[in-house]
């Protein structure tokens, strides 16, 4: 919520320029994480595995994978990162990995779902 109603202050505290370009890309930001998030909340009592919510699954899993990839990446370049960004990208290769889980594998007997294919 914060990157949607405050983005000049959150890029200040952060050190970065105030300038309007990047306050609009934090306030869009923060709108897809804001919209993403009622998705998952929206769908949160229904099952999601298998052929059930695969479009849910799909956003999730991708989101994550390539979040979490994409830090990887960016963090190997460097030759000094904080430890709480590796932290992040291992949170993220995890989440993306337990949603390749749920989108691959039929949720109730964990073996591969040939109805998915």
């Amino acid at each position: 919520m914060a990157c949607t109603f405050l983005p000049f202050d959150l890029l200040q505290v952060l050190g970065l320029s105030g300038a309007r370009p990047e306050a609009l890309v934090i306030q869009i930001l923060g709108g897809l994480y804001f919209g993403f998030g009622m998705l998952n909340w929206m769908a949160r009592s229904s099952r999601i595995g298998g052929i059930y919510n695969r479009p849910i699954a799909i956003a999730n899993f991708s989101h994550f994978f390539i979040s979490g990839i994409a830090l990887f990446k960016a963090l190997s370049g460097m030759e000094y990162a904080a430890v709480p960004w590796w932290g992040l990208g291992v949170v993220y290769l995890v989440f993306g990995l337990l949603f390749a889980r749920i989108l691959f594998l039929d949720p109730l007997s964990g073996t591969r779902d040939k109805r998915s294919e």
